[in-house]
């Protein structure tokens, strides 16, 4: 915990928040009241960091503070007393308006979960909006697995490979890599451990995959919007089955019409093929597998297909605050994604939404407005607090409007 007693250099408060990745407004320190202000170091740490403003009013005025070498020492105080593990803190005093304030800098933390510990509890926060909330079973899974640098797909299961077969995944890899299977793959893609273990990837890719969240909800809607369901399917398992099944669910609630040409015909779908496979791919690699309550969910309306699955971006910013086409690829699950790679399903290269935004814009009659979209929505904190994120690829325009038949 570091403590800067320099004052820099005046700035406005509007200045100072803005580089901040979230912040906390406070008139006054609560020495009594530890909690009421720890619990946003807390959740700062487990995030991606943010800033607490003392001597600044909760509607962002400055009232300055008469003491700031006091509030830092009992800052200080109060978090080796009550904080474990102990965060990384920067106590930075600055002059605005001729009046002094502290930002308290809280560093996203590598050693997560970061507690409150105090009133016999001991509590890890983390940010919901501009609130600081007690984080809930899964983010508290969230969570370890950040501090213990490990991932979901990662973690050990107490599954013997021996009581299961992997006939999926072998016949998909020597059709897409024209190579024959061998079993030491099984190890060297990292899906059993040297003891015959299945990681829960090797779960994952199992024929009867035993984890009941691998789950696939498909749904023909009758409109533009969810009412009344002209067919739907649901699918637990092997992930190369979800897949498989997905992409026969589209090819059976979609149009696919043809032009008749003096030499042959000329295919035109209503949605580009590869599109849809590269954006189904995604949710399912990317896709947050320690939410238990979640799955994967392909909908099909009258003007576009949306693709659902639990979890937002993995670093934990949010994807509307970041140019699209130049998003860094981070892998939630990158023992899932490096097997997808390896039977040519996807790149390495962060390119998926490119890739799908291409293939769409190269059907015939491409417009603008029908580019696929990529954002998150999120669930009112009674539903978990969880997070999705969504896909969304618009049909060929001037197609034949879709019916209750199908070709």
């Amino acid at each position: 915990m570091q403590t800067n007693c320099v004052i820099e250099y005046m700035r406005t408060i509007d200045e100072l928040i803005a580089e901040c990745t979230a912040y906390d407004y406070k008139v006054m320190l609560e020495e009594k009241r530890p909690k009421s202000w720890l619990k946003s170091v807390s959740a700062f740490a487990n995030g991606l960091g943010g800033s607490l403003f003392y001597g600044v009013d909760n509607d962002g005025i400055v009232r300055g503070l008469d003491d700031v070498q006091h509030v830092c020492e009992a800052i200080s105080s109060k978090i080796r007393d009550y904080m474990d593990p102990l965060p990384d803190v920067e106590m930075i005093p600055h002059e605005v308006d001729g009046l002094r304030i502290l930002q308290v800098k809280v560093n996203a933390g590598h050693y997560t979960p970061y507690y409150y510990v105090g009133d016999g509890q001991r509590i890890a926060f983390v940010r919901n909006g501009d609130e600081s909330l007690p984080a809930t079973a899964e983010q508290m899974s969230r969570l370890v697995l950040k501090g213990t640098n490990k991932t979901y797909d990662s973690l050990h299961t107490d599954y013997k490979s021996e009581d299961y077969s992997f006939t999926i995944l072998a016949n998909t890899f020597k059709k897409r890599i024209n190579q024959e299977w061998d079993k030491k793959y099984l190890v060297s893609f990292g899906l059993v451990t040297n003891t015959g273990a299945l990681t829960n990837a090797g779960a994952m890719f199992a024929d009867d995959c035993p984890l009941w969240q691998s789950r696939l909800y498909c749904t023909r809607w009758d409109g533009k919007e969810k009412g009344d369901a002209i067919n739907d399917a649901e699918f637990t398992g092997n992930v190369l089955m979800l897949l498989r099944e997905a992409m026969n669910f589209v090819k059976s609630n979609t149009k696919r019409g043809w032009e008749k040409l003096p030499d042959g015909r000329k295919n035109k779908p209503e949605y580009a093929e590869r599109a849809v496979l590269e954006a189904m791919v995604n949710h399912f690699i990317h896709r947050d597998y320690t939410v238990m309550g979640g799955e994967v969910h392909l909908d099909i309306y009258d003007d576009r297909i949306v693709v659902t699955s639990p979890g937002g971006m993995y670093n934990g910013l949010l994807i509307q605050n970041l140019d699209i086409a130049d998003v860094s690829s981070e892998r939630r699950n990158p023992i899932l994604a490096n097997v997808m790679a390896q039977l040519d399903y996807m790149e390495k290269r962060g390119s998926g939404l490119t890739r799908i935004c291409n293939e769409t814009k190269a059907l015939e009659g491409y417009k603008d407005e029908l580019k696929p979209v990529s954002k998150p929505f999120y669930l009112p904190p009674s539903m978990s607090l969880m997070s999705e994120m969504l896909s969304e690829i618009c049909r060929r325009p001037n197609s034949l409007n879709v019916s209750r038949k199908y070709y």
